[in-house]
């Protein structure tokens, strides 16, 4: 009786494991599960499959808030309501999930650098995992939502605007591989230097941006706001830089036409990377201020 007491503990304690890994590291597969905890793919299919047709795990891996509770206690495991349903949960994944378009912005890149196609293509393919967690942030809003009806939680659908700005980043980064992947010449080490700087601050607005909103550091307003006009600045440059070199060039040849309508791509890209990062700042002065957002136009706003 013991021993099959000690099996039951273990294999609840397993499956606690495998739905906090849901819910935290947004695993794609159950083979990625099974690689993470160390236990057979076949385990992870008998453990989750009786969940999987009760509705309590969703597709593409995505657990409902309000049946983890319910799965957690019938396990014996002590679940704070709070700490599950509210912030911490959400927060946790726009964190992993901002990480990852960091790491999407970075290997894009790096695709630019090293001129790697196939390090293009990997970015590319980065943007699914992407998509992947905004569904998860959005649905487990959604479940939030529904089962707090307390005034704060009103504000929770802020989360959602996070995932989609974060998302749409994303997207941009899919114009800097490209890049690569479309075109037959390197950048010229001169462009190269000016798009590094703006590389460089597009990853730091972005970082900022995403404390200001996951630990209510508003006062990097002031922080952000100069980065933005640094990255304008750099971007006027390169303009002027690539404007000069197009002077300088014949366009008989279509593929040095398309080099540098492709790298005005990439320079658009790190543009709206930065303004993006401002959106995200100011949903977060809203979500942790109260304060409501300009209703005017970015574009009539900047002078």
């Amino acid at each position: 009786m013991t021993l099959k007491n000690d099996n039951m503990t273990k294999k609840n304690k397993t499956l606690m494991e495998i739905l906090d890994l849901i819910l935290y590291e947004n695993p794609a597969t159950q083979d990625e599960i099974a690689d993470s905890l160390g236990i057979s793919r076949r385990y992870v299919t008998q453990l989750i499959q009786p969940l999987i047709k009760d509705g309590t795990i969703k597709r593409a891996y995505m657990i409902d808030v309000k049946d983890y509770e319910k799965v957690a206690e019938s396990l014996g495991q002590y679940v704070n309501s709070k700490d599950v349903s509210g912030n911490l949960l959400i927060n946790d994944m726009l964190d992993n999930m901002a990480k990852h378009v960091h790491s999407q912005i970075e290997n894009s890149f790096n695709a630019i650098l090293e001129y790697d196609e196939n390090k293009a293509k990997k970015a590319l393919e980065m943007d699914y995992a992407t998509n992947n967690m905004v569904e998860k942030i959005r649905t487990s809003v959604e479940t939030i939502v529904s089962i707090n009806q307390y005034p704060e939680f009103s504000k929770s659908v802020l989360y959602n605007e996070v995932a989609y700005d974060l998302e749409r980043i994303g997207d941009y980064c899919g114009h800097i591989a490209k890049f690569v992947i479309n075109d037959v010449y390197e950048v010229s080490e001169s462009v190269l230097k000016k798009l590094k700087k703006m590389y460089k601050t597009a990853q730091k607005m972005l970082r900022l941006a995403m404390l200001t909103f996951l630990e209510g550091r508003t006062e990097l307003n002031d922080d952000i706001m100069e980065l933005e006009e640094s990255i304008h600045i750099l971007q006027s440059k390169a303009i002027n830089l690539i404007a000069t070199q197009m002077a300088e060039n014949s366009f008989d040849e279509k593929e040095r036409s398309n080099y540098f309508i492709y790298l005005f791509r990439v320079i658009k890209a790190f543009e709206r990377i930065g303004d993006i990062s401002v959106e995200i700042k100011d949903v977060a002065i809203e979500f942790h201020e109260n304060i409501p957002r300009p209703t005017t136009p970015r574009s009539f706003r900047l002078n």
